[in-house]
Protein backbone atom coordinates (compact mmCIF):
# COMPACT_ATOMS: atom_id res chain seq x y z
CA UNK A 1 0.00 0.00 0.00
CA UNK A 2 0.94 3.76 -0.68
CA UNK A 3 1.63 6.12 2.31
CA UNK A 4 -0.73 9.12 1.58
CA UNK A 5 -1.37 7.46 4.97
CA UNK A 6 0.66 4.65 5.31
CA UNK A 7 -0.11 1.05 6.97
CA UNK A 8 2.97 1.71 9.40
CA UNK A 9 0.71 4.12 11.16
CA UNK A 10 -2.89 3.00 10.33
CA UNK A 11 -2.93 -1.28 8.90
CA UNK A 12 -3.96 -2.14 5.41
CA UNK A 13 -7.61 -1.09 6.32
CA UNK A 14 -7.23 1.73 8.83
CA UNK A 15 -9.11 5.11 8.89
CA UNK A 16 -6.76 7.44 7.00
CA UNK A 17 -5.60 4.37 4.21
CA UNK A 18 -5.52 4.66 1.12
CA UNK A 19 -9.68 4.48 0.72
CA UNK A 20 -10.39 6.91 2.89
CA UNK A 21 -7.39 9.54 1.52
CA UNK A 22 -8.83 9.10 -2.10
CA UNK A 23 -12.59 9.55 -1.26
CA UNK A 24 -11.92 12.66 0.62
CA UNK A 25 -9.35 14.31 -2.59
CA UNK A 26 -11.64 12.78 -5.28
CA UNK A 27 -13.20 16.23 -6.01
CA UNK A 28 -9.81 17.74 -5.67
CA UNK A 29 -8.31 15.42 -8.08
CA UNK A 30 -10.89 15.91 -10.36
CA UNK A 31 -9.71 19.78 -10.63
CA UNK A 32 -6.47 19.02 -11.84
CA UNK A 33 -7.37 18.69 -15.55
CA UNK A 34 -6.27 15.74 -16.19
CA UNK A 35 -6.18 14.42 -20.00
CA UNK A 36 -9.35 12.76 -20.62
CA UNK A 37 -9.80 8.94 -22.46
CA UNK A 38 -9.16 9.99 -26.15
CA UNK A 39 -8.31 13.56 -25.88
CA UNK A 40 -6.34 15.47 -27.79
CA UNK A 41 -2.40 15.04 -26.53
CA UNK A 42 -1.41 18.15 -24.73
CA UNK A 43 1.51 19.28 -24.59
CA UNK A 44 3.44 18.89 -21.53
CA UNK A 45 4.85 21.88 -19.23
CA UNK A 46 8.50 21.65 -18.03
CA UNK A 47 10.82 23.85 -15.77
CA UNK A 48 14.04 24.16 -15.30
CA UNK A 49 15.28 23.55 -18.63
CA UNK A 50 14.97 20.87 -21.40
CA UNK A 51 18.31 19.51 -21.92
CA UNK A 52 20.66 17.69 -19.40
CA UNK A 53 24.09 18.20 -18.88
CA UNK A 54 26.64 16.25 -21.30
CA UNK A 55 27.39 13.07 -20.07
CA UNK A 56 24.18 12.61 -17.52
CA UNK A 57 21.90 9.94 -17.53
CA UNK A 58 17.85 10.70 -17.43
CA UNK A 59 16.16 9.82 -14.29
CA UNK A 60 12.52 10.24 -13.51
CA UNK A 61 10.81 10.53 -10.50
CA UNK A 62 7.24 9.48 -8.98
CA UNK A 63 5.40 11.62 -6.64
CA UNK A 64 2.05 12.43 -5.39
CA UNK A 65 0.55 15.77 -6.31
CA UNK A 66 -2.92 16.07 -5.09
CA UNK A 67 -1.37 15.95 -0.94
CA UNK A 68 0.85 18.71 0.92
CA UNK A 69 4.38 17.94 0.59
CA UNK A 70 4.04 16.25 -2.93
CA UNK A 71 5.41 17.12 -6.21
CA UNK A 72 3.47 19.29 -9.36
CA UNK A 73 4.06 16.26 -11.62
CA UNK A 74 6.85 13.66 -13.16
CA UNK A 75 10.08 15.26 -11.54
CA UNK A 76 12.68 15.39 -13.84
CA UNK A 77 16.67 14.48 -13.18
CA UNK A 78 20.07 13.32 -14.30
CA UNK A 79 22.38 11.33 -12.83
CA UNK A 80 25.91 10.54 -13.08
CA UNK A 81 26.54 6.79 -14.23
CA UNK A 82 29.85 6.70 -12.56
CA UNK A 83 29.51 8.92 -9.25
CA UNK A 84 25.45 8.80 -8.93
CA UNK A 85 25.25 12.58 -8.45
CA UNK A 86 21.90 13.69 -9.51
CA UNK A 87 20.84 17.13 -10.82
CA UNK A 88 17.18 18.38 -11.29
CA UNK A 89 16.42 18.92 -14.81
CA UNK A 90 12.85 19.90 -14.31
CA UNK A 91 9.25 18.73 -14.15
CA UNK A 92 6.88 17.35 -16.43
CA UNK A 93 3.10 18.85 -15.08
CA UNK A 94 -0.19 17.58 -16.63
CA UNK A 95 -0.35 13.60 -14.48
CA UNK A 96 -1.92 13.47 -11.41
CA UNK A 97 -0.86 11.48 -8.71
CA UNK A 98 2.24 9.76 -10.93
CA UNK A 99 2.93 7.20 -7.97
CA UNK A 100 4.62 4.47 -10.81
CA UNK A 101 6.17 4.85 -13.28
CA UNK A 102 7.13 2.52 -16.23
CA UNK A 103 8.99 2.60 -19.32
CA UNK A 104 8.22 1.23 -22.87
CA UNK A 105 11.22 -1.50 -24.42
CA UNK A 106 12.05 0.88 -27.18
CA UNK A 107 12.36 3.93 -24.31
CA UNK A 108 10.43 5.58 -26.48
CA UNK A 109 7.51 5.95 -24.12
CA UNK A 110 6.80 6.82 -20.38
CA UNK A 111 3.90 5.16 -18.41
CA UNK A 112 2.57 6.23 -15.34
CA UNK A 113 -0.46 5.97 -13.24
CA UNK A 114 -2.70 8.61 -12.06
CA UNK A 115 -3.54 7.05 -8.06
CA UNK A 116 -6.70 8.80 -7.82
CA UNK A 117 -10.50 7.47 -6.68
CA UNK A 118 -10.76 7.42 -10.77
CA UNK A 119 -8.00 5.97 -11.52
CA UNK A 120 -6.21 6.16 -14.67
CA UNK A 121 -3.05 5.24 -16.75
CA UNK A 122 -1.22 8.07 -18.67
CA UNK A 123 1.62 7.80 -21.67
CA UNK A 124 3.85 10.47 -22.12
CA UNK A 125 5.94 10.41 -25.57
CA UNK A 126 10.09 11.23 -24.89
CA UNK A 127 11.86 13.02 -26.63
CA UNK A 128 15.62 13.64 -26.85
CA UNK A 129 15.83 17.38 -26.29
CA UNK A 130 13.67 16.64 -22.81
CA UNK A 131 10.19 18.48 -24.43
CA UNK A 132 8.24 15.59 -23.42
CA UNK A 133 4.28 15.03 -25.20
CA UNK A 134 1.84 14.05 -22.69
CA UNK A 135 -0.45 11.73 -24.99
CA UNK A 136 -3.28 11.06 -23.23
CA UNK A 137 -4.94 9.26 -20.58
CA UNK A 138 -7.01 5.89 -20.16
CA UNK A 139 -9.47 4.49 -17.49
CA UNK A 140 -8.06 1.42 -15.32
CA UNK A 141 -11.80 0.84 -14.73
CA UNK A 142 -11.07 1.26 -10.57
CA UNK A 143 -9.94 3.05 -7.96
CA UNK A 144 -6.26 4.01 -6.69
CA UNK A 145 -3.87 2.47 -9.79
CA UNK A 146 -0.31 2.08 -7.58
CA UNK A 147 1.40 -0.20 -10.06
CA UNK A 148 2.07 -0.94 -13.99
CA UNK A 149 4.34 -2.82 -15.83
CA UNK A 150 4.90 -3.05 -20.09
CA UNK A 151 4.14 -6.60 -21.42
CA UNK A 152 7.78 -7.46 -22.94
CA UNK A 153 6.37 -7.11 -26.51
CA UNK A 154 5.48 -3.46 -25.78
CA UNK A 155 1.91 -4.07 -26.94
CA UNK A 156 -0.17 -4.25 -23.85
CA UNK A 157 0.29 -2.19 -20.37
CA UNK A 158 -0.93 -3.88 -17.10
CA UNK A 159 -2.03 -2.31 -14.17
CA UNK A 160 -2.94 -3.06 -10.56
CA UNK A 161 -6.34 -1.05 -8.61
CA UNK A 162 -4.98 -0.97 -5.23
CA UNK A 163 -8.19 -0.22 -3.96
CA UNK A 164 -10.67 -2.00 -5.96
CA UNK A 165 -8.62 -5.10 -6.09
CA UNK A 166 -8.65 -5.38 -9.80
CA UNK A 167 -5.77 -5.59 -12.68
CA UNK A 168 -6.91 -4.16 -16.18
CA UNK A 169 -4.87 -4.46 -19.49
CA UNK A 170 -4.68 -1.65 -22.31
CA UNK A 171 -3.54 -1.65 -26.04
CA UNK A 172 -0.38 0.28 -26.90
CA UNK A 173 -0.54 1.56 -30.29
CA UNK A 174 2.48 0.50 -31.99
CA UNK A 175 3.64 3.42 -33.95
CA UNK A 176 3.23 6.31 -30.99
CA UNK A 177 3.20 4.41 -27.81
CA UNK A 178 -0.65 5.85 -26.87
CA UNK A 179 -3.01 3.45 -25.11
CA UNK A 180 -6.39 2.46 -26.60
CA UNK A 181 -9.38 1.42 -24.44
CA UNK A 182 -8.86 -1.23 -22.04
CA UNK A 183 -9.45 -4.77 -22.93
CA UNK A 184 -9.66 -6.39 -19.91
CA UNK A 185 -10.54 -5.62 -16.20
CA UNK A 186 -10.56 -8.25 -13.56
CA UNK A 187 -11.45 -7.98 -10.21
CA UNK A 188 -9.81 -10.35 -6.84
CA UNK A 189 -13.21 -11.95 -5.35
CA UNK A 190 -11.89 -15.75 -4.57
CA UNK A 191 -10.31 -16.48 -1.74
CA UNK A 192 -12.65 -14.06 0.25
CA UNK A 193 -10.07 -11.66 2.47
CA UNK A 194 -8.35 -13.05 6.08
CA UNK A 195 -8.80 -11.53 9.14
CA UNK A 196 -7.75 -7.50 9.37
CA UNK A 197 -8.45 -7.04 5.90
CA UNK A 198 -11.14 -5.53 4.12
CA UNK A 199 -10.95 -6.57 0.80
CA UNK A 200 -8.75 -7.25 -2.13
CA UNK A 201 -5.94 -5.03 -2.57
CA UNK A 202 -4.16 -5.13 -6.14
CA UNK A 203 -0.82 -4.14 -5.42
CA UNK A 204 1.50 -5.08 -8.53
CA UNK A 205 0.62 -6.91 -11.55
CA UNK A 206 4.00 -8.17 -13.97
CA UNK A 207 4.81 -10.87 -16.52
CA UNK A 208 6.72 -13.80 -16.42
CA UNK A 209 10.49 -14.10 -17.35
CA UNK A 210 9.56 -16.45 -20.05
CA UNK A 211 6.47 -14.13 -21.47
CA UNK A 212 4.02 -16.85 -21.03
CA UNK A 213 2.13 -15.86 -17.89
CA UNK A 214 1.11 -12.54 -15.94
CA UNK A 215 0.82 -12.69 -12.00
CA UNK A 216 -0.96 -10.05 -9.92
CA UNK A 217 0.23 -9.80 -6.05
CA UNK A 218 -2.66 -8.87 -3.77
CA UNK A 219 -1.90 -7.37 -0.84
CA UNK A 220 -6.30 -8.19 0.63
CA UNK A 221 -6.41 -11.92 -0.06
CA UNK A 222 -2.97 -12.84 0.74
CA UNK A 223 -2.37 -14.33 -3.12
CA UNK A 224 -0.85 -14.05 -6.51
CA UNK A 225 -2.97 -14.99 -9.01
CA UNK A 226 -1.53 -15.98 -12.56
CA UNK A 227 -3.47 -15.23 -15.78
CA UNK A 228 -2.58 -16.27 -19.47
CA UNK A 229 -2.69 -13.67 -21.55
CA UNK A 230 -4.38 -13.34 -24.54
CA UNK A 231 -1.59 -11.85 -27.12
CA UNK A 232 -4.23 -10.93 -29.72
CA UNK A 233 -7.58 -10.22 -27.67
CA UNK A 234 -5.58 -8.54 -24.34
CA UNK A 235 -7.99 -10.66 -22.32
CA UNK A 236 -7.27 -12.48 -18.87
CA UNK A 237 -7.78 -15.76 -18.40
CA UNK A 238 -6.72 -17.28 -14.92
CA UNK A 239 -4.97 -20.57 -14.67
CA UNK A 240 -4.07 -20.32 -10.80
CA UNK A 241 -3.30 -19.01 -7.22
CA UNK A 242 -0.55 -19.22 -4.66
CA UNK A 243 -1.99 -18.33 -1.58
CA UNK A 244 0.48 -16.73 1.46
CA UNK A 245 -0.13 -17.25 4.81
CA UNK A 246 -3.21 -15.12 6.25
CA UNK A 247 -2.16 -11.72 7.02
CA UNK A 248 1.01 -11.60 5.03
CA UNK A 249 0.21 -8.96 2.78
CA UNK A 250 2.05 -9.65 0.01
CA UNK A 251 3.48 -6.38 -2.06
CA UNK A 252 5.97 -6.99 -4.60
CA UNK A 253 7.24 -9.89 -6.57
CA UNK A 254 10.95 -10.30 -8.35
CA UNK A 255 11.70 -12.95 -10.41
CA UNK A 256 15.22 -14.66 -9.78
CA UNK A 257 16.78 -14.20 -13.92
CA UNK A 258 16.98 -18.06 -14.14
CA UNK A 259 13.16 -17.56 -14.82
CA UNK A 260 12.36 -20.30 -11.74
CA UNK A 261 12.38 -18.41 -8.46
CA UNK A 262 11.48 -15.40 -7.34
CA UNK A 263 11.07 -13.18 -4.07
CA UNK A 264 8.11 -11.56 -2.60
CA UNK A 265 8.35 -8.88 0.20
CA UNK A 266 5.48 -9.50 2.36
CA UNK A 267 4.48 -5.60 3.90
CA UNK A 268 2.10 -6.42 6.53
CA UNK A 269 3.90 -9.38 8.41
CA UNK A 270 7.55 -8.28 7.99
CA UNK A 271 8.93 -11.57 5.90
CA UNK A 272 10.34 -12.63 2.79
CA UNK A 273 9.44 -15.80 0.47
CA UNK A 274 11.42 -17.53 -1.44
CA UNK A 275 8.70 -19.11 -4.03
CA UNK A 276 9.35 -21.79 -6.99
CA UNK A 277 7.87 -20.58 -10.06
CA UNK A 278 6.80 -23.42 -13.41
CA UNK A 279 7.42 -21.28 -16.59
CA UNK A 280 5.34 -23.94 -18.25
CA UNK A 281 2.07 -23.81 -16.11
CA UNK A 282 2.58 -20.13 -14.52
CA UNK A 283 2.19 -21.85 -10.76
CA UNK A 284 4.08 -20.53 -8.37
CA UNK A 285 4.87 -21.89 -4.91
CA UNK A 286 5.78 -20.62 -2.21
CA UNK A 287 8.52 -21.36 0.48
CA UNK A 288 8.34 -20.92 3.99
CA UNK A 289 8.40 -16.94 5.42
CA UNK A 290 11.76 -15.79 6.53
CA UNK A 291 13.72 -12.81 8.39
CA UNK A 292 13.90 -9.57 6.42
CA UNK A 293 16.76 -9.03 9.36
CA UNK A 294 14.97 -5.73 10.95
CA UNK A 295 14.93 -7.20 14.14
CA UNK A 296 11.40 -6.94 16.19
CA UNK A 297 8.52 -5.09 14.68
CA UNK A 298 7.35 -4.34 11.48
CA UNK A 299 9.66 -2.53 9.14
CA UNK A 300 6.38 -2.92 5.65
CA UNK A 301 9.33 -4.23 3.38
CA UNK A 302 8.38 -2.80 0.03
CA UNK A 303 10.42 -4.43 -2.56
CA UNK A 304 12.94 -6.67 -3.69
CA UNK A 305 15.67 -5.84 -6.30
CA UNK A 306 18.16 -8.95 -7.96
CA UNK A 307 21.00 -8.64 -9.75
CA UNK A 308 21.62 -9.46 -13.32
CA UNK A 309 23.88 -12.69 -12.44
CA UNK A 310 21.43 -14.07 -9.59
CA UNK A 311 23.96 -13.49 -6.69
CA UNK A 312 22.50 -10.85 -4.78
CA UNK A 313 18.97 -9.65 -3.81
CA UNK A 314 18.00 -6.67 -1.88
CA UNK A 315 15.29 -5.82 0.10
CA UNK A 316 13.60 -2.03 0.97
CA UNK A 317 12.28 -1.84 4.88
CA UNK A 318 10.28 1.04 5.14
CA UNK A 319 9.97 1.02 8.87
CA UNK A 320 13.70 0.17 9.26
CA UNK A 321 14.82 2.49 6.89
CA UNK A 322 17.36 0.04 5.63
CA UNK A 323 18.51 -2.22 2.93
CA UNK A 324 18.27 -5.82 3.23
CA UNK A 325 21.70 -7.37 1.73
CA UNK A 326 20.98 -11.44 0.96
CA UNK A 327 23.30 -14.21 -1.21
CA UNK A 328 21.25 -15.73 -3.21
CA UNK A 329 22.06 -19.68 -3.35
CA UNK A 330 20.78 -23.16 -4.43
CA UNK A 331 20.35 -21.81 -8.00
CA UNK A 332 17.99 -19.25 -6.80
CA UNK A 333 15.49 -21.43 -4.47
CA UNK A 334 17.58 -20.06 -1.16
CA UNK A 335 18.23 -16.38 0.47
CA UNK A 336 20.51 -16.03 3.08
CA UNK A 337 20.75 -12.86 5.39
CA UNK A 338 23.88 -10.97 5.29
CA UNK A 339 23.41 -7.67 6.85
CA UNK A 340 20.98 -4.66 6.50
CA UNK A 341 22.51 -1.09 5.16
CA UNK A 342 21.09 2.00 6.50
CA UNK A 343 19.47 3.81 3.70
CA UNK A 344 20.19 7.22 4.69
CA UNK A 345 16.56 8.41 4.78
CA UNK A 346 12.82 7.84 5.55
CA UNK A 347 10.88 5.37 3.89
CA UNK A 348 12.05 3.89 1.36
CA UNK A 349 9.38 3.30 -0.48
CA UNK A 350 11.15 2.43 -4.10
CA UNK A 351 14.18 0.73 -5.52
CA UNK A 352 15.87 0.66 -8.79
CA UNK A 353 19.07 -0.20 -10.47
CA UNK A 354 20.59 1.95 -13.23
CA UNK A 355 20.81 0.20 -16.70
CA UNK A 356 24.36 -1.09 -15.90
CA UNK A 357 23.63 -1.93 -12.90
CA UNK A 358 26.70 -0.44 -11.05
CA UNK A 359 24.29 1.76 -9.16
CA UNK A 360 21.18 1.27 -6.91
CA UNK A 361 18.83 4.25 -6.38
CA UNK A 362 16.33 4.40 -3.26
CA UNK A 363 12.95 7.06 -3.19
CA UNK A 364 12.70 8.05 -0.17
CA UNK A 365 8.96 8.77 0.65
CA UNK A 366 9.10 10.47 4.36
CA UNK A 367 12.70 12.43 3.86
CA UNK A 368 12.00 13.84 0.63
CA UNK A 369 15.13 12.23 -0.86
CA UNK A 370 16.76 10.02 -3.36
CA UNK A 371 20.15 8.64 -2.06
CA UNK A 372 22.31 6.17 -4.66
CA UNK A 373 24.35 3.39 -4.05
CA UNK A 374 27.57 1.85 -5.39
CA UNK A 375 26.87 -1.81 -6.12
CA UNK A 376 30.03 -3.82 -4.99
CA UNK A 377 29.78 -6.68 -8.35
CA UNK A 378 32.07 -9.17 -6.49
CA UNK A 379 30.13 -9.05 -2.82
CA UNK A 380 26.99 -7.10 -3.80
CA UNK A 381 28.21 -4.83 -1.01
CA UNK A 382 26.48 -1.01 -1.02
CA UNK A 383 28.44 2.34 -0.29
CA UNK A 384 26.56 5.66 -0.67
CA UNK A 385 27.78 7.90 -2.98
CA UNK A 386 27.49 11.10 -1.39
CA UNK A 387 24.64 13.93 -0.47
CA UNK A 388 21.42 12.68 -0.81
CA UNK A 389 19.25 14.48 -3.57
CA UNK A 390 16.21 16.47 -2.55
CA UNK A 391 12.72 15.74 -4.45
CA UNK A 392 9.25 16.32 -2.99
CA UNK A 393 7.61 13.21 -2.04
CA UNK A 394 9.78 10.30 -4.41
CA UNK A 395 7.90 7.36 -4.27
CA UNK A 396 9.13 5.54 -7.37
CA UNK A 397 12.71 6.22 -9.02
CA UNK A 398 13.14 5.41 -12.68
CA UNK A 399 16.85 5.77 -14.10
CA UNK A 400 17.64 5.42 -17.60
Amino acid sequence: MDDRSSAAEHGPSGPLGRRGFLGAVAGATAATGLAAAGAAPAAATERGGHRRPAGLRPLFLGTYTSIPGGGTGIGLAAYHPETGRITATGVLAGVADPSYLALSPDQRTLYAVDENADGAVTAVALAADGRHRVLGSRSTGGAGPCHLSVHPTGRWLLSANYLSGSVAVHPVDPATGALGERTALVTHSAPPPGPGQDGPHAHQFVTSPDGGHVLAVDLGTDTVYTYRLDPLAGTLRQVSTAALRPGAGPRHLTFHPDGRHAYLANEVDNTAVVCGYDPATGRLTPGAPQSTGTGPGTSYPAQFLVTPDGRFAYLANRGDNSLTRYAVEDRGARLRLLDTVPVGGDFPRHLAFSPDHRLLFAGNQRSNTVTAFRVDPRTGALRPTGTPFEAPMPVCVLPL
